[in-house]
């Protein structure tokens, strides 16, 4: 009788912990759902890139994304940072496949939106990302922050606003923090500059960086050449 009670209990946790999991897993693929509206977009905006070793002034840019994971940023001049179908800009590279555990992790605050925070574990191995960490606004279905750690590249963090995009998920404010330890940014980031501001290596290492873009307007499915991305 007793080992009935017990096996009663731990079924009955189980089965409480397995609706939470759905929970959450219908909340990640609302969100999906959201980003796929997007086929592609031709986004402007202004970018400020804020790094111990580097003083550069905030430039205009361009950000070219089509579906699967093509991704584009074009800066005017001075430092750019381009990601190449990384996690950096395009969260719906992470959420695209669904080799991903999901656990609720509670609810929080971000910026004054309750969200819910959801961990993402990799089933797969070799998959680069160790665990991504989703604060996820349960209104608007979309992602206020995220916190992802790689295999090889270390963690980084990205925390988005919206305005008039928020129907398609797209963000009017990304700021994305890394750490620049041995120049080796996160997967999908390259630093490119001009002769006259490349550090040295020994300026590097142990560093933080700051990278915010403010977007003030997208230009969305109207089609994106494939020669963009070239």
């Amino acid at each position: 009788m007793i080992m009935h009670k017990i096996i009663g209990i731990l079924f009955s946790l189980f089965s409480f912990h397995s609706s939470f999991s759905q929970d959450v897993t219908a909340l990640v693929k609302k969100v999906k759902a959201k980003l796929d509206l997007v086929n592609d977009y031709t986004a402007t905006g202004t970018m400020k890139t804020d790094v111990a070793f580097i003083k550069a002034p905030i430039g205009n840019i361009k950000v070219y994304f089509k579906k699967p994971n093509k991704i584009k940023l074009v800066k005017d001049k001075g430092i750019s940072i381009i990601p190449k179908g990384g996690v950096t800009f395009n969260m719906s590279t992470i959420l695209a496949s669904d080799q991903f555990a999901t656990i609720d992790a509670g609810s929080t605050m971000i910026d004054g939106f309750k969200v819910k925070k959801i961990k993402l574990i990799p089933l797969n191995d070799n998959n680069d990302v160790v665990i991504a960490t989703l604060y996820i606004d349960e209104v608007d279905v979309v992602i206020r922050k995220s916190e992802i750690t790689t295999r090889d590249n270390g963690s980084f963090e990205m925390s988005l606003g919206y305005s008039t995009y928020v129907k398609y998920g797209l963000p009017s404010k990304v700021v994305f923090s890394f750490n620049t330890k041995d120049y080796k940014l996160p997967k999908g980031v390259t630093l490119e500059f001009d002769e006259s501001e490349k550090p040295k290596n020994t300026d590097l290492k142990n560093k933080k960086g700051r990278v915010e873009i403010a977007y003030s307007s997208y230009i969305i499915n109207k089609g994106v050449s494939d020669s963009i991305f070239k």
